[in-house]
């Protein structure tokens, strides 16, 4: 399997994706812009798709696709059909039960995660509603989580990373035409949540089938491949849920802050998501299963090599991206957002939160490459442990930025927490052998430092001040953003070009 190839058609499906998601923002901001009702939504959804991190994509995934690849490459079929249809029977069980009391105790849960909301009586009761609207999402995407983790066992990587586009067509349809006709409108955007859910996992359905991996209901504790799930599953619920209740610290932090602080740092997060998405996720899928074989395989060199050709390329791909959401702040956002509800104001403020994202988006995406370096050789609780470090430095960050930085001094603490975690889990994987560094680092370094600096030059020069962008025709935002990003971009990989980098470089076989 050529990882090379397999990481674009995975981030071809992601940019999709992303491009709808910004289409879709763009529709959110437009209509709704960012205040009261918006805040409100945003709280809601973020409930669902925090149990959704912790429990789906974040600890079950760690210690599923493991084992799962285990029996894959060992066991005989049957095996490992088995397995499939014991760990599926029991996560919907579990799903569903936690579904139920979600919605029954949604307003202990709205007063838990947005304590600022209860001195507002309306906004309050509406988030309420959104939540218990929204909140059936977590059946659905967790097990949508679980095919996709299948389907990328059997590298089958195109359509769990094309899934996410129905969530956001789901969005756009709600939002267009179906919002007038729900009181208060806003609530067109929670059901939008319920059906994304819902088409994502009837899309996926059909693959499993194809693998002979369509799961049925069958109940069983005393699988051994259940049993080893769940015990791997109880340090890493831990260890992701350190990093979401980071995330929930700082949306209690944002409920006391003025109107919009929450709708200002989901702005510029969506901003990060992007590339964090296209390039970040995209890597963690394809490393997780390849190294998995080689670590069942005993084959330390390749797990090292596997781990540095996703290091160079995160380097490669990130470093500019953060350089130029900090540069391009306003463009961007002037560009996507400022239209209809969505003030100057709202650009400004929400320019603060990005630029202060994009500091940590590099620590970002290199945790999705060094985690899996862990979860593969089946070990969590090391990450666990960095993870509470990083939850504490995190805190610590927060009481410190938040009174002279408001909203944007929350964005710096996740930035630079997730910089930290990366450089301890790069340290673990150091210390314990399992990654040893290429030669060429150094040159490698030297000259990426060297087409980022032309790169920013460009960008700055080109992009002019801040009134040249709020408030003017949209047309011409759009073609004046084009020709930006265009020039940096050929600008860094002109430079490369010029510097000895080849694509051929950067190909790698991985196991399947």
């Amino acid at each position: 399997m050529n990882l090379l190839k397999a990481l674009a058609t995975v981030s071809s499906m992601t940019l999709l994706s992303r491009i709808l998601g910004f289409v879709r923002d763009f529709v959110i901001a437009r209509a709704f812009g960012a205040g009261m009702v918006t805040d409100a939504f945003f709280v809601a959804f973020r409930l669902p798709n925090l149990l959704r991190r912790m429990f789906a994509e974040g600890a079950f995934s760690q210690a599923f696709v493991p084992i799962l690849g285990e029996y894959k490459n060992r066991r005989e079929p049957g095996e490992t059909k088995l397995l499939v249809d014991h760990v599926a029977t029991l996560l919907f069980l579990a799903l569903l039960a936690v579904t139920l009391l979600g919605i029954a105790l949604t307003p202990v849960l709205i007063y838990v995660s947005a304590p600022g909301f209860a001195a507002d009586a309306a906004k309050f009761e509406l988030t309420v509603e959104l939540t218990r609207i929204a909140f059936p999402y977590i059946l659905f995407i967790s097990l949508v989580s679980l095919a996709g983790g299948i389907l990328n066992t059997w590298s089958r990587f195109a359509v769990p990373a094309f899934t996410p586009v129905l969530l956001n067509l789901s969005f756009i349809g709600m939002a267009l035409f179906a919002a007038p006709h729900f009181d208060p409108p806003v609530l067109a955007l929670a059901w939008a949540v319920f059906l994304g859910g819902v088409l994502q996992l009837a899309l996926q359905l059909p693959y499993l089938s194809k693998i002979g991996m369509l799961p049925r209901f069958s109940f069983s504790l005393q699988d051994e491949g259940v049993r080893r799930i769940l015990l791997l599953m109880l340090p890493a619920v831990l260890g992701v849920s350190v990093s979401q209740i980071s995330l929930l610290i700082n949306t209690i932090f944002a409920s006391f802050l003025p109107h919009g602080s929450v709708s200002w740092l989901y702005y510029a997060d969506r901003l990060m998501e992007f590339p964090a998405g296209l390039l970040g996720a995209a890597l963690g899928t394809i490393l997780l299963p390849s190294l998995s074989k080689s670590h069942a395989d005993g084959d330390r060199s390749e797990f090292s090599a596997l781990l540095d050709w996703g290091l160079r390329l995160t380097f490669l791909l990130t470093l500019p991206a953060a350089l130029a959401l900090a540069l391009l702040a306003v463009p961007l956002l002037a560009t996507l957002f400022n239209y209809g509800a969505f003030q100057a104001e709202d650009v400004l403020k929400t320019r603060e939160a990005l630029v202060a994202y994009s500091i940590g988006l590099t620590g970002l995406i290199l945790v999705k490459v060094l985690a899996p370096g862990f979860y593969a050789r089946q070990n969590i609780r090391t990450p666990v442990k960095i993870a509470l470090v990083t939850l504490a430095a995190t805190q610590a960050m927060n009481a410190a930025f938040i009174l002279p930085l408001a909203h944007a001094g929350l964005a710096l603490s996740i930035g630079l927490a997730s910089c930290l975690n990366a450089a301890l889990l790069w340290r673990g994987l150091r210390r314990n052998g399992d990654y040893v560094p290429q030669p060429g680092w150094g040159i490698f370094v030297v000259k990426l430092l060297i087409a980022l600096a032309v790169m920013g030059l460009v960008l700055w020069f080109g992009m002019g001040g801040t009134a040249n962008w709020i408030g003017t025709p949209a047309l011409d935002r759009i073609l004046r953003l084009a020709t930006l990003v265009a020039s940096g971009g050929a600008t860094y990989f002109g430079m490369l070009w010029l510097l000895g980098f080849r694509p051929r470089d950067f190909s790698k076989k991985g196991k399947a």
